[in-house]
């Protein structure tokens, strides 16, 4: 029996990864509850388990009286002389107690412990497992749609998108295999509670870090992503190799590299431009693929004035604004855009706007 309940054990730590020590024990424990529950009382006992062949013993430290009243912590000498002829009245006696003998209710407390123990370390080492990926990418499985949420298998647990964290226009079926972002675990008594997402910007981050070795590896370096799910991304890089194009990286020969991230982001678009510690040049390359004629900045105020060709407004706004949006966010500066000619025309205008006020003043000193 001893056997078959350490090999159950070390089944028990294969599958799911819960030490057979910390089970034995529970045993140790639940013994321990059985015998006050049987006797009222546990002062006086210990149990010792081998943890290699599990076998046990139950000791109980009994007194040697003449008349016993308390069956637990007492002992009469004629019983103690079976043990060994040497006791005497009033000597301790450890006295080796059988488990069956304790009744039904203590038997069923004691297996009640057990199995509570065991659900509790399943769901400590879920927990544990599934927190370390806290912050991180893992592959998911679709396992149930639901009205305002999908179900997501990641293995051993469950993890939960919620309808905020969905991509939009994005249609996931039963059993199709996806990246996402571990947003939070948290522990509760059913276990883990995990948030996913597929919308979080540092998704592409981690799907850039799995695809690219030099930004895995840290020879390039992604210092800034801005996205909107679904429709364009995009990321600035720097490379802390003069020998290597963090852009060229990124994209791979022939787009491989960027073609694989955008193929699991389902088409999603991405623009990979290059760093730079000059505010202007880096709002330059952030409103690619646009051409920029001139880019003021101000660093105080986080804001820029862009000059762009009449023919390439439209390009640099984007769709709705997305392009500008986008750099904006990227860059941490408020874009300000304008066409060559509407440059232009606020030039003239505010020249204009100058030369007023001086011509007032000099009609007032004439009538004076």
């Amino acid at each position: 029996m001893n056997k078959e309940l350490i090999e159950a054990l070390n089944v028990l730590e294969k599958e799911k990864d819960i030490n057979k020590d910390v089970i034995l024990d529970a045993i140790e424990n639940s013994l321990l509850t059985a015998y006050k529950v049987h006797y009222g009382k546990c002062d006086n006992v210990t149990i010792h388990i081998d943890h290699q062949t599990g076998d046990y013993k139950i000791l109980a430290e009994k007194e040697v009286v003449e008349t016993v009243e308390d069956p637990a912590t007492q002992i009469n000498l004629e019983d103690a002389y079976k043990i060994s002829k040497k006791y005497q009245l009033g000597d301790i006696v450890s006295v080796d107690v059988k488990s069956k003998e304790f009744g039904r209710i203590a038997t069923q407390n004691a297996k009640n412990i057990i199995t509570q123990k065991i659900r509790e370390e399943e769901r400590r080492v879920l927990f544990d497992k599934y927190y370390g990926k806290e912050k991180d990418m893992v592959t998911g499985i679709v396992q149930r749609i639901n009205e305002h949420s999908i179900s997501i298998n990641l293995g051993k647990a469950d993890a939960i998108l919620n309808e905020s964290e969905q991509v939009p226009g994005e249609k996931l079926m039963p059993n199709d295999r996806i990246k996402l972002y571990v947003t939070e675990v948290k522990d509760t008594t059913r276990g883990p509670r995990i948030l996913v997402s597929r919308t979080h910007p540092e998704l592409v981050k981690r799907l850039f870090e799995a695809e690219v070795s030099e930004v895995k590896d840290g020879t390039v370096e992604i210092m800034g992503i801005s996205r909107e799910a679904g429709s364009r991304s995009k990321i600035s890089v720097r490379s802390h190799d003069p020998n290597v194009d963090p852009v060229g990286a990124c994209v791979g020969i022939n787009g491989t590299r960027v073609n694989a991230i955008v193929n699991e982001l389902r088409g999603e678009k991405i623009d990979i431009v290059n760093w730079n510690e000059n505010p202007a040049i880096l709002i330059e390359n952030a409103l690619s693929p646009a051409i920029v004629v001139s880019v003021e900045a101000n660093d105080e105020e986080k804001t820029a004035k862009v000059v762009v060709p009449d023919y390439q407004l439209s390009l640099a706004i984007g769709k709705e604004g997305q392009n500008a949006r986008l750099a904006a966010r990227l860059t941490g500066f408020k874009i300000d855009i304008k066409s060559e000619t509407q440059a232009k025309e606020a030039e003239e205008k505010a020249a204009v706007n100058q030369e007023e006020p001086q011509e007032e003043v000099e009609e007032t000193v004439e009538e004076a």
